[in-house]
């Protein structure tokens, strides 16, 4: 149990740092972490590592991203989200074709202004943290690739969509954005990550490191001692010794590393899969 890898299911209206408290106190475990913060008000997909396999998140295919999400047409929110709501503006049913439409609008590369209320570090501080004391401050444009948007369910005026994006994409963005193009403020009532690349919600299953790996495997051709004792290795003994960053396994050993015109440069070494099960 000492080193393992889940998906976990946050539910809304939990901090991400509160709900790993309560899974380290349910497992007994120590040493925890969290890929992917998700906003209190949003549920779903968080992947969760244990012991050692907190290593990993860097190099685990965790894109693109999957949600669903519920925006309410007319509500505007300093954060983008329902828990800040100032005002609500009415307005007339749009027909399902503007809205479908306006949804096949957002797929491709999109460039937007992250949330004030969002992660995001601006000379150090995090944006929130600004925003929450009312300091002035600017967002720098990020471009994100929405792969698919779609209409789920719209019950004037709340329209429920699904969504597929690149990693560090903001959903209460492009919600806003939405609801811009239909000529009206947004804000989303509801998010729920649905997937991070292949990870989905199996019941906190343990997963086998190497099955959700972003990394071509290569083999060791030298001593396999050298890479268990952290020698300094030599690209020519690797069967595959082209630039690029390697997992290698030897003897249910994992091991990460990066091979550059300055030679060869451990990422991760000697990471024990030992006790995994699937």
């Amino acid at each position: 149990m000492s080193n393992r890898l889940f998906v976990a299911y946050k539910p809304e209206g939990t901090v991400c740092n509160h709900f790993l408290s309560r899974i380290k106190r349910r497992y007994g475990i120590k040493k925890a972490g969290f890929s992917g913060t998700l906003d209190p008000f949003a549920k779903g997909v968080l992947i969760v590592a244990f012991g050692s396999y907190t290593k990993l998140f860097r190099f685990l295919k965790k894109a693109p991203k999957r949600y669903r999400a519920t925006l309410w047409i007319g509500a505007h929110s300093p954060s983008l989200d329902i828990e800040k709501i100032d005002r609500v503006e009415q307005m007339m049913p749009f027909h399902p074709d503007s809205i479908a439409i306006v949804l096949k609008s957002m797929v491709g590369k999109i460039s937007y202004v992250p949330p004030k209320y969002s992660a995001k570090k601006v000379e150090g501080e995090r944006a929130y943290d600004l925003a929450r004391a009312d300091k002035a401050f600017e967002l720098k444009h990020i471009t994100s690739e929405v792969f698919a948007c779609t209409a789920v369910h719209y019950a004037h005026p709340f329209l429920t969509f699904d969504i597929t994006i690149s990693e560090g994409g903001y959903v209460r963005s492009i919600g806003e954005m939405i609801a811009r193009k239909l000529g009206f403020d947004g804000a989303l009532s509801a998010l729920e990550r649905l997937n991070e690349g292949d990870f989905r919600y199996d019941n906190e299953r343990a997963l086998n490191p190497l099955d959700y790996l972003d990394l071509p495997m290569n083999t060791y051709l030298g001593d396999p001692s050298d890479i268990a004792l952290g020698r300094k290795l030599d690209a020519e003994k690797f069967e595959c010794h082209e630039e690029g960053t390697y997992a290698l396994v030897i003897d249910e050993v994992l091991s990460i590393v990066q091979i550059s015109a300055n030679g060869v440069e451990y990422l991760l070494n000697s990471l024990s899969l030992k006790g995994v099960t699937c």
